[in-house]
């Protein structure tokens, strides 16, 4: 839940981009700056990595609490299996090989530059020059879509492990989850391509 309401902070920031640059020089100044940020930081890696750790646990007992033989065999699907949640750990895999990407394109070269005690590149201009590369905006849909289909399943869960699964509350969960869902797609995937497209504009000479 934490990482939730983790991914919906750090969209409605990074959206500032498509408003104006100056919008979003402001946003990730706040960013870099801010104590409480500067607080929760390590917080949030902890997190993520419990997250992946406690995953992989998950993953290990399901896969060796099973004999052999039946490790292939699904006696009975129930309603409320997708296949998101039977691929689970893939798609966790996949985020998070690309979270490596996302740091190679941004982080190394703004939080870490100041960490280091030195100018970051303008966070601004990072954008543009990232999502100018279509191949690079491809991979990161795929990204947004892997993402998707983590969370669509990830978030009705949650509320599952804490209790409310039963017969009134799951299917508004799991309506909820698909919606959550489905902003974060489409938030995330309108940055890479009005980048993508105002480089194409300007080619063609209509910025």
């Amino acid at each position: 839940m934490f990482l939730l309401v983790f991914v919906a902070l750090h969209l409605a920031l990074n959206l500032a981009a498509v408003v104006s640059a100056d919008l979003y020089r402001q946003a990730c100044e706040f960013m870099d700056t801010n104590i409480l940020v500067k607080i929760m930081v390590p917080v949030l890696a902890l997190g993520f990595i419990v997250h992946i750790l406690f995953s992989i646990f998950v993953e290990f007992k399901n896969w060796t609490g099973r004999p052999a033989e039946m490790r292939y065999a699904v006696p009975c699907k129930t309603k409320v299996s997708s296949w998101a949640s039977k691929n689970m750990f893939v798609l966790g895999v996949i985020v998070v090989l690309f979270l490596v990407l996302h740091f190679t394109h941004f982080w190394m070269h703004m939080q870490l530059q100041s960490f280091l005690g030195k100018e970051g590149t303008d966070p601004y201009q990072l954008v543009v020059n990232t999502f100018s590369n279509p191949v690079i905006c491809v991979l990161y849909i795929v990204w947004f879509a892997a993402i998707y289909f983590h969370i669509s399943h990830g978030f009705w869960s949650a509320f599952q492990s804490i209790g409310l699964n039963n017969s009134k509350w799951l299917p508004r969960l799991q309506f909820l989850a698909k919606l959550y869902a489905i902003c974060v797609f489409l938030g995330f995937t309108l940055i890479p391509v009005y980048f993508l497209c105002c480089k194409c504009c300007c080619c063609a000479g209509s910025c």
